[in-house]
Order: structure tokens, then C-alpha cells, then sequence
């Protein structure tokens, strides 16, 4: 590998920042600036791909096996395109993403199950409490819906279950160091 090809690698792996507490498998494929928060659980095969954008993940996520969450330009739209500013991919707290899923949502509240094989578009805003059917697709900003009167349980179970086990297993990338918090000085 030349010099240069290094110094990119080093400074994409350089903008993924994972928090304390979060399981994230080396056989994952994270790429561009992506942050994952406290006890999110990434399995192997999940690809997290930041190209137009950062991604921000929030706490208690779970993304299983060949789950794709991805903030890339629409068909229409090149990154050389003027006027085309990075926009955040924003996923809040508690989502699951099933096995062989694919999200593009641009903003993702809490408490939102994507089942297996589900595909998610750009255009989709996604607040809390949703599920998105296996294999369904939805896109566009006129999809319809039906809202679920209680919250899905969060998986906590699961989560508690696989930090403890995917350790065993699988090799882990590396979580940023927590913030010193200073002493007070007594006088």
C-alpha cells in the first residue's frame, strides 16, 4: 500500500469515534465520520457507510448481521455537485435494525424496530414507535402508515445478552477513551 492510500485509511478509521460501552465487531465495515454511543451493539457484516454526511448513532442501538445504514447522495446528486452541503444522518435511541436490513433515513427517533430485509429511503423521517415490516419498502414523503399505540419493548435483554458475548467471539474495534473529569482543587 503507498503512503498516500495509508494517510486516507488512517484518517477515514481515524473519523469513526465509538463510545464507551458500545460493541462494535471488527468484521463490521464503518466508513466516513461516524459516531456510535454508549451500548450499541454492531455485529459482524453490518456496513455503516457515511458518504454524504456524518452519521450519528445514539445509545442502546442494536444493528445485526448485514444491516446497512447508509447517508449517501440521491440518484440525482454527485458529491461534485455545487450547492450540495453534507447533511447528518441523526438516529436516536433504542432502534434495532434487523438482519439484512437497509436504512437511509436521514433522521431516526427512538424506539424503531427495521425487520429483516426492510429497505428504508432517504425521503422517510421516522419519529418513535415505528416498525417497518420485513421485506417492506418504504420511500418517498407521502408513504402511509399506520401509528401503533404502545412503544416496542426496548432490547435491553438482547443488548445485555450480546455485550457480554460477542466479546467471546469476535474481535472488537477499539471505543474512544471517556473524558477525564477533572478534580476540584480544595483550598
Amino acid at each position: 500500500m503507498d503512503e498516500g492510500m495509508e494517510k486516507m485509511a488512517e484518517k477515514v478509521q481515524k473519523s469513526v469515534k465509538i463510545a464507551p460501552g458500545a460493541v462494535v465487531c471488527v468484521e463490521s465495515e464503518i466508513k466516513g465520520d461516524v459516531t456510535i454511543g454508549p451500548r450499541t451493539v454492531i455485529h459482524t457484516k453490518a456496513r455503516i457507510i457515511a458518504e454524504a454526511g456524518p452519521i450519528v448513532i445514539g445509545e442502546g442501538n442494536l444493528i445485526e448481521e448485514q444491516a446497512t445504514i447508509k447517508n449517501v447522495y440521491p440518484e440525482n446528486i454527485t458529491h461534485d455537485t455545487e450547492d450540495v452541503g453534507a447533511k447528518p444522518m441523526i438516529i436516536g435511541t433504542n432502534n434495532v435494525f434487523e438482519v439484512g436490513c437497509c436504512s437511509q433515513a436521514m433522521k431516526i427517533g427512538d424506539n424503531n424496530v427495521i425487520e429483516s430485509k426492510a429497505f428504508v429511503g432517504r425521503n422517510v423521517f421516522l419519529t418513535s414507535g415505528y416498525i417497518i415490516g420485513a421485506c417492506c419498502n418504504v420511500y418517498g414523503a407521502d408513504c402511509l402508515r399506520r401509528v401503533q399505540t404502545e412503544r416496542p419493548q426496548p432490547q435491553t435483554l438482547q443488548l445485555d445478552f450480546l455485550m457480554k458475548i460477542l466479546p467471546n467471539y469476535h474481535h472488537l474495534k477499539k471505543t474512544m477513551k471517556a473524558p477525564s473529569t477533572s478534580t476540584p482543587v480544595k483550598s
